[in-house]
């Protein structure tokens, strides 16, 4: 048994076989999904799916890349649709600073635009009693520095973690977890190797991040649920232990980390 944590089912990568893609993930022993939510319009689809497959989630928010087109009622609209009892966690949510205007005056402004908006988002989050799927590129003390103002209050998940070993313990230590997509297959991807093979076996979850990512032999092309487990194998060999094993601890994880028992 396999939870794929984050996935994008939403997308239009997936309209003209999204029902045989969710087939597949079932065959492949991924017996539930979790689409995420990056805008109004996605977390509004993913809600949609949520409803109408019994073996998918939702989350709701706005991605930090979207903080510019976000509307002036998100968090508004965002707690409608969290009303939803299929959605079990806001997100994704966060800093994303890989992308940044050239103007000073202008990076300044963005920065401030995307931490109002994942405050907004992480206080949403605990107004609904949720936790928190978290976007964090080339923003970590910023993103960290944020976090533990929370901390006791929220829980997050440093989701498509890339960092060392020593910087997935601070996020443990902090309360946060971390998820692995099938970037832990690539030949060169040694750090995330070395973190995924000694993070603490309750520490992380596992996802595809879907349709990027897609883990070897298929790197470059669409990724789908089902990949969840080449990821969980991989993990399993680099552990050294059965990926039945890697299945049953990270979906205990998982479901005591997203609120699936609100239906």
């Amino acid at each position: 048994m396999l939870i794929d944590t984050h996935a994008h089912l939403d997308y239009p990568d997936y309209d003209p076989d999204r029902a045989e893609v969710i087939a597949r993930a079932t065959d492949a022993g991924v017996t539930e999904i979790i689409s995420i939510g990056t805008r109004i319009d996605s977390s509004t689809r993913a809600v949609e799916l949520a409803e109408n497959f019994p073996n998918i989630w939702a989350t709701v928010g706005i991605h930090p890349g979207e903080a510019d087109s976000a509307p002036d009622d998100a968090v508004e609209r965002l707690r409608a649709l969290a009303q939803s009892r299929r959605v079990v966690a806001i997100g994704e949510i966060g800093l994303d600073y890989h992308h940044l205007p050239e103007n000073p005056a202008d990076v300044a402004a963005l920065k401030q635009r995307q931490a109002r908006l994942f405050l907004e988002q992480l206080d949403l989050a605990i107004e609904l009693g949720l936790n928190a799927v978290i976007h964090q590129r080339d923003s970590w003390d910023d993103t960290l520095a944020i976090l533990r103002g929370y901390t006791g209050r929220v829980r997050g998940v440093f989701h498509c973690f890339g960092g060392t070993l020593e910087q997935a313990r601070e996020v443990l230590a902090l309360g946060h977890l971390v998820s692995f997509t099938g970037i832990v297959t690539f030949k060169n991807a040694r750090q995330v190797q070395a973190t995924a093979q000694n993070v603490d076996a309750a520490g992380f979850m596992v996802e595809t991040d879907c349709p990027y990512l897609a883990p070897t032999p298929d790197r470059g092309k669409r990724c789908e649920p089902a990949h969840t487990r080449r990821v969980a194998e991989q993990i399993a060999q680099l552990r050294g232990v059965s990926v039945d094993i890697i299945g049953a601890r990270t979906t205990q994880t998982a479901r005591e980390f997203f609120k699936f028992d609100r239906a």
